[in-house]
């Protein structure tokens, strides 16, 4: 008889993080079964990276759902700031207590000799304006100081700038945040921290050294095939098989976005809705739009899309496609140049490659992150920095002393 977990949401083994994963629809192998197991028993954040539309940003939903966790999600994007990500000062409700306490404001300067003096009095009172009345947590905040246990999805980390990579990796290392003007959160229980990247740029290696990694690519045919049996599209089964063999043949193209598994899923539906029971070039044709969102993908699929579903069929010469849909010619010229061009696009970048990678090499010497980058660790919000250190702090004493002139 199995053990009985510590907590009833906790996973028993990797079989129960498939059985309970499948039952939410989410289909997971055995790699990927084992190191959301791992991920929950080492209290480690998991980096999941791959193209898109894989079942990253799914992963941690259905880990959410699965464990009973509140999904909290951060959402990156270029040009974001911390500010964004850990915790804000809400300055209108602090505005609004100073206007409403002005007169034990002026309590408290009266009598002071000189300006300096008064702004000295206003800032031993940081306490009053700098607590938890007046903090908006962000995410990873809300992660860390939040009494209900969570699932932190760092979702597209990589669309993000690298500043915002350093300002993450005291949650991702102790599951804490530092605010300066009041002191260092420690999470009670720390969060499952899935975070995911496209691959659109490298990320740091002080990043990737505080998480268990995974690689997630496209399934088998017969996985994919599960899936869309999971996701209940109404496609009889054989059809939804041969779609299965029409999405991998697009993959293998030279596509300039691959149609991903909930796009896959999406084009099954589609046809189930048609009424359509079995797969021809036509329909295909009509409805491929599903999946592909390029015009030049389009033309390199409308091209080889009877021979994906008859492999024994004479094709045209690509180029000369007519489908009496109204869809545009590609000409062979076209194709030829998109070819050189997509070669030449990619020299570019194996040339630059070196450089990029001794760049990254130099960036993440060892002792670039130490102990006391961004707050140093902790028990809880006990310990507080000198008085008028902090950037609430100044801005306070700013319009303190706007208010004494």
């Amino acid at each position: 008889m199995p053990a009985t977990p510590a907590h009833p949401a906790e996973f028993t083994s990797v079989e129960d993080v498939t059985e309970r994963f499948a039952a939410h629809g989410y289909i997971a192998d055995r790699r990927l079964a084992t190191t959301v197991f791992l991920l929950t028993r080492l209290d480690k954040p998991v980096l999941l990276e791959g193209p898109a539309g894989v079942g990253k940003t799914e992963l941690a939903k259905t880990l959410a759902a699965t464990t009973g966790r509140r999904l909290l999600r951060l959402q990156c994007y270029e040009g974001q700031d911390e500010s964004r990500a850990l915790y804000e000062w809400d300055y209108g409700k602090q505005l609004l207590y100073t206007q409403m306490l002005r007169d034990k404001i002026g309590e408290l300067t009266a009598g002071a000799p000189d300006l300096v003096s008064a702004v000295r009095r206003i800032e031993e009172q940081d306490s009053v304006f700098f607590s938890d009345r007046f903090l908006a947590p962000r995410p990873l905040l809300e992660a860390v100081r939040g009494e209900e246990p969570s699932v932190l999805l760092i979702d597209e980390v990589d669309r993000a700038d690298e500043a915002l990579e350093a300002v993450l990796l005291e949650c991702l290392a102790e599951y804490q945040v530092s605010v300066p003007e009041i002191g260092t959160y420690t999470a009670k229980t720390p969060p499952y921290i899935v975070l995911t990247s496209n691959n659109s740029r490298d990320l740091s290696a002080a990043l990737k050294r505080r998480c268990l990694h995974l690689s997630l690519g496209y399934p088998d045919a017969e996985r994919e095939l599960e899936i869309l049996r999971s996701k209940d599209t109404g496609l009889p089964e054989a059809t939804a098989r041969h779609l299965v063999e029409v999405v991998r043949g697009l993959r293998e193209l030279r596509l300039r976005k691959n149609p991903s598994i909930s796009e896959t899923v999406d084009w099954a539906r589609t046809l189930a809705v048609l009424g359509v029971e079995e797969l021809g070039p036509e329909v295909l044709a009509d409805t491929v739009n599903v999946v592909l969102k390029y015009e030049r993908d389009l033309g390199r699929a409308l091209d080889v899309l009877p021979r994906l579903v008859d492999p024994n069929r004479t094709l045209p010469e690509p180029g000369h496609h007519h489908d009496g849909h109204g869809h545009p010619h590609h000409h062979h010229d076209d194709h030829d140049h998109d070819d050189r061009h997509h070669h030449d696009r990619h020299h570019h970048d194996d040339r630059h490659e070196a450089d990029g990678r001794a760049l990254r090499t130099a960036m993440d010497r060892q002792g670039r992150h130490d102990k006391g980058y961004y707050g140093a660790p902790g028990p809880g919000p006990t310990r507080r920095t000198a008085p008028g250190a902090g950037q609430g702090a100044r801005a306070f004493a700013a319009m303190a002393r706007r208010r004494a002139v």
